[in-house]
Order: structure tokens, then sequence, then C-alpha cells
């Protein structure tokens, strides 16, 4: 038995693995390290070890309020998608077939049916036919009032979104942002829909729009306003106005935390946390090309930064993804997410889908926002008019005799209405629609 074991240990040592190496260890826990007794005394393996997801390094810091606001978000952007895109044709009307095209920025899976997440919201859209049986999608009279009041309120907030666009112009190292890097944030920050067109030329003595070599469009900053020279954080913490006689600097002012009610490491690290807060580090809107990459105060003013534009935000919430296009325009390090992992008392990283949110936890109070400006109130609103749950109704025609060419459209989806519209965890296309109520069931206390 011996002279066996020897034999197959020395084959596994001078064993070479080929393309098919992985099946071999497939068997085998993932986990680091595993001990064994064995004739020959202890034996270390080392095993294979899977790359850990953000839901596993993050399970226990998890939030359920903040995944409820994550949710309610999101489904209003996907209204407002389909609003838009509805608003953006000669007649308001679109055939749902052609609607199928934009799955991916309503973040609708298959086989989830688009007249099926349209339907949804009866008091916003509504469903007919035409003589030859072709399905459309248009407004209802209602959406129509919203979107009109919507485009008021970003007339409205065009002041206010230009500071803020001016102040990111501020904190980037060269005072100039890519336009389709800008777009990202349009929703975020309450920009219109044609910001490109016109309203990036409405402020000339804040910044304008500029061509380099290679053809592509920035937006550039004009003039320096000192008064907008001072952090958010700043503001709340010592008070410091517009009026206030301020120039960038250092700083050594404590971030606001709320850690998860469930994480409890937070009174191990209650040391190195005191360390952390007191620690000085260089104004978001400071020459920050001297900071070392990977250096204490490096990380920390890139804290600072992401605390600041997720201060500008409508919803104190950014896609992850929208951030990372901003590293070198704002000195921040490559690996952002395990920046806003560690620091979960500023910072929560929701985990619905595969494009992660991130949201500066002192402006939520539970899943409800602390400071709701008018853009906000109106996203609440829109809601209001979503989450149906009747009967189907029978889609109007022109015409009686007609066959409905679409029945099965309607009628014949592989999953009902009370379930085909749940998330997946994680592994699908993003997420699909769910309602409010649903989220809240979804993430209720076992």
């Amino acid at each position: 038995m011996r002279f066996k074991a020897e034999i197959f240990m020395g084959s596994v040592r001078s064993k070479r693995f080929h393309g098919n190496a992985h099946k071999v260890f497939a068997i085998m826990p993932e986990r680091s390290v595993l001990s064994r007794e064995s004739p020959f005394g202890r034996v270390w393996v080392r095993l294979m070890t899977s790359s850990k997801r953000v839901q596993d390094r993050s399970r226990e810091k998890r939030v359920r309020e903040l995944e409820v606001a994550t949710e309610k978000w999101k489904i209003a952007n996907k209204l407002m998608f389909l609003m838009e895109l509805l608003r953006s044709e000669p007649e308001m009307i679109m055939k749902v077939r052609l609607l199928e095209q934009y799955r991916r920025q309503i973040n609708l899976p298959k086989p989830h049916k688009m007249s099926d997440f349209i339907r949804k919201s009866p008091k916003l859209f509504e469903l007919y036919k035409d003589e030859r049986g072709v399905l459309w999608c248009g407004m209802t009279k209602e959406g129509e009032d919203l979107l009109d009041e919507h485009d008021g309120l970003v007339e409205e907030n065009g002041d206010k979104a230009a500071e803020h666009v001016t102040r990111c112009l501020m904190m980037s190292v060269d005072k100039k942002l890519r336009l389709d890097k800008i777009a990202h944030f349009r929703r975020d920050f309450g920009l219109p829909l044609d910001f490109r067109v016109s309203w990036v030329h409405k402020f000339p003595d804040l910044f304008k729009v500029v061509k380099v070599e290679d053809g592509e469009e920035y937006l550039e900053l004009v003039s320096w306003n000192p008064a907008w020279a001072i952090t958010e954080l700043e503001k709340k913490t010592i008070g410091l106005t517009e009026e206030s006689d301020h120039k960038p600097g250092l700083l050594s002012l404590p971030f606001p935390m709320k850690f998860p009610p469930s994480y409890k490491k937070m009174y191990r690290y209650r040391g190195k946390i005191e360390h952390f807060q007191k620690r000085t580090y260089l104004s978001p809107y400071a020459d920050a090309i001297g900071l070392e990459a990977g250096s204490k105060e490096f990380d920390k003013r890139a804290i600072a930064v992401m605390h600041e534009l997720l201060s500008f935000t409508l919803e104190k919430r950014l896609v992850t993804d929208h951030l990372t296009h901003f590293r070198r325009e704002f000195v921040m390090p490559q690996k952002l997410m395990r920046i806003f992992l560690k620091h979960c008392g500023i910072f929560y990283v929701s985990e619905r889908g595969k494009r992660f949110s991130v949201f500066l936890t002192e402006g939520y109070e539970g899943p409800e926002l602390i400071e709701k400006c008018p853009l906000i109130l109106w996203k609440e609103k829109l809601l209001r008019f979503t989450g149906y749950r009747g009967r189907k109704r029978v889609i109007q025609t022109y015409s009686d005799t007609l066959e409905m060419e679409e029945t099965e459209l309607l009628y014949s989806s592989s999953s009902g209405d009370d379930d085909d519209d749940m998330i997946s965890d994680g592994d699908g296309d993003d997420d699909d629609e769910m309602d409010i109520d649903e989220v809240n069931d979804a993430y209720g206390e076992n």
C-alpha cells in the first residue's frame, strides 16, 4: 500500500497538464489550503481558488434598504429611456418590433417580452394595432404631461447642473473632459437630452467645446471659480460658503460614516478607522500631479474625489462603470472597487446585476434620500404611474374582423405576470423589471 502511494505521489509531481488541467482540480473544494495526514506525515496541498465576486466579498456588508433604492431608481431610468425614445419619433409612436433593438438600453433580458414590459405601465404607455395587425406603442396623455413637466424641471435645474459640470472640470488634471464621458452623467446630474448640441453652448463663461487632433470633442474649463473650489464636505462640516476667501489645499475633515447593521468588524477596526479619519489629504480641487500612486495620501484623496462626485448626483448614486472612465482625469487608482468595499462606512456597493452601483451612505436614511430635489420628487411621482398587476387587456384595433397577429406575443408568455419580471442574481444580462413591493419581499428578513 505504501509503495502504491509513493508511485501515485511521484506521478502527480512529474505529470504535466496541458489544456484540461482545470478538470483535474474541478473536484477539489475551492479553499486556499488543505491539510491531511498521510503515511508520509502531514501533507500541505495548495488548491486552486477562483476569484471572489463582489457579492461574496460584501455579503456581510449588505444593506437591504439601499438595494431597494437601487431597484427603484433603475425602474425609473428604464421608464424615462422609453419615454424619451418615443418622443424622439415624429408621431411619438413606434412599432414594438423596432423597440426590440433597445433591449440592452432598457436592460431587458430574454425571454422577457418588450410588450409585457410596456404593459406594466398602462398609465404611461398604450399598445394598439393598425389595420394590418402590426403592434405599436405610444404614450398616454398622462405620460406626455409628465414628460413636459420633467423638461421644465430640467430647465430650472440648468444653472445647478452647469455648476456641477464646471466643478468636475476644475477637479480634472487637464481642466477638460471628453464630451462622450460626461454623457454618462447626463441623468445623474439632471442634464437635458440635447446637452451635447445646445446646452453646452449656453454657458460660455464657464466652459466651451474644443476639438483635439484625434477629432474627439472635449469640454474645457473657461475660467476658474474659487467660490466653487469648496467641497461639499467643507460646506457641511465647517460651514464654508461661496463668499469665503478659500484656496484648496490640505484637508483633515472626517468623512460621515454609516456602517451596515450586520457589519460587526467596525468595532475591531475602530482604531484604524480613527487613524484614517485623522489623516490629512489633498482637496479634490488642488493639484494632485505630485501624489505617489498607491500611497495613503493618494488613496484618501481619491475617496474625497468620489465623495464629491457622488454629492453632485441627484440620487447620491452612480454606476461604478461611469466612475472608472475618469480614473486618469481625476487621478484615481485603478482598483476603485477595492476602495469602495474597504470603506463601507462611506460608500455602499449595490450588487444588483452585472453593473454595480455605488451609494454615498450619508445621503440616505433607510431606502429614502434625505435631500430630495424637484427632479427626484418627479421620479418618485413617475414610479406611482407604474407597477400594474391587473388582467391583460385586449389591445384595440382599427378593425374587429382582422385576426390579431400578435396574440402569441401577448398571451403565450412562458412566465406569468407575477414572476416574469423577477431579477436574476447577477448572472444574467443586468437585471429585469421588478416592482418595488417585490424588491421589499425579495430582500425581506427570513
